[in-house]
């Protein structure tokens, strides 16, 4: 006897949904709309989000506020070029952090920054304040609400993602957020730009939310107080699936009385010395995999890659994609430096530290899947090692 009962055959409502999803050799896909570039980089389609990443007092928002301005013009402003369809020209702004005095402020940036009158509302440009809702189920459920009512739209902000979601370092809400992010974009045919804080200690966005973003979003963009220079701010790109562009920096000037993003133009890159990650010193490699775990004892594989890819591109002055972290990850394994450890047959995995002998006092364990796509397994390390 079968012992499969009546309850295993598939509803036809999900066998309807997996057919839908099959992809055939003989489909035809064309590029998604491109509706938002830095040079000739791509940083926004329709379809698809992006973040802006930065640590607190980085002017987030004043990037936030040029990229929506181009979006209004459908032009140019800062280094933002935007290109949307007549039908997807409506934009909404969702501010989750600021009072209803400092969003109006925003909204008049922007509008002064697209050469907008001031003295009456914006045909195109919708902009809500949300810190006042106690809920962020009740945020996002206005926020879908929005999008699936309001007719062309085709940008949307949400700056301050993070107050979408109880605890930012559930996994669980994380992946619901992002499914959601996801979800609106594809069935509504969107954009959506979105804003996250990085860590105070490190460059990496902030919690289980900021892992989701970075492995999903089209691009991410980091906005970085320059160093050298406390009044400017640098634009780069952390994560862009197409190729990524020069960094730009800008600074805030007055403009009748409203302070906006004007373009640096004094701002030179420096490119640092490449050094091939093969030449670095056993200390170097030491520092960059202690800015890769920070104080965290579990990574996902996702997160690893992306922690590998910021440290070890800041370290050797050269990016790092897909196939040289793997590379490295090889690299690693066979110095000792890092040991894979696994379930079954996978092998265990340290950070040494600096003497010569084998002594795995400075350390951190992780689980480096065979398989990229195996999210069960995870990136573990020993508190306390480093």
């Amino acid at each position: 006897m079968n012992a499969c009962t009546h309850s295993c055959d598939p509803s036809p409502d999900m066998e309807e949904v997996w057919k839908r999803s099959l992809i055939r050799v003989t489909d035809e896909f064309t590029l998604p709309p491109v509706v938002l570039r830095v040079e000739d980089a791509i940083i926004g389609t329709l379809g698809n989000f992006s973040v802006s990443t930065g640590k607190a007092k980085a002017k987030k928002t004043f990037n936030v506020c040029a990229l929506v301005a181009a979006a209004l013009i459908n032009g140019q402003v800062l280094e933002y070029r935007a290109s949307f369809p007549e039908t997807k020209r409506n934009i909404l702004y969702f501010d989750t952090e600021q009072s209803p005095y400092h969003c109006q402020l925003v909204m008049q940036r922007i509008l002064h920054l697209a050469g907008l009158p001031l003295d009456r509302e914006p045909q195109h440009l919708h902009f809500s304040h949300l810190r006042a809702i106690a809920e962020p189920e009740i945020r996002r459920a206005i926020i879908r609400y929005a999008i699936y009512h309001t007719p062309d739209v085709g940008l949307v902000i949400i700056d301050g993602i993070r107050d979408l979601m109880h605890d930012i370092n559930s996994s669980t809400e994380a992946t619901k957020l992002v499914g959601d992010l996801m979800q609106w974009t594809g069935e509504q045919n969107i954009h959506i730009q979105t804003v996250l804080h990085l860590n105070k200690g490190d460059d990496n966005a902030r919690g289980h939310i900021g892992t989701e973003l970075n492995n999903k979003a089209e691009s991410v963009l980091l906005i970085a107080r320059d160093n050298a220079d406390a009044d400017r701010s640098i634009v780069s790109p952390a994560i862009i699936r197409s190729k990524a562009f020069q960094p730009f920096a800008f600074r805030l000037s007055e403009d009748e009385g409203i302070c906006l993003p004007k373009l640096d133009s004094d701002y030179t890159v420096l490119h640092p010395q490449v050094v091939a990650y093969q030449k670095l010193t056993y200390e170097e490699h030491s520092k960059a995999l202690r800015e890769v775990f920070g104080q965290y004892t579990e990574l996902g594989y996702g997160d690893l890659l992306a922690r590998l890819s910021s440290a070890y591109s800041a370290t050797t002055g050269h990016p790092y994609r897909q196939t040289k972290l793997k590379e490295l990850l090889r690299f690693l394994l066979r110095k000792g430096m890092v040991i894979k450890e696994g379930r079954e047959d996978a092998i265990a995995s340290t950070l040494t530290g600096t003497t010569k002998s084998q002594d795995w006092s400075v350390g951190r364990r992780l689980y480096i899947p065979d398989h990229p796509t195996n999210h069960k397994q995870r990136m573990v390390g020993r508190k306390g090692c480093l």
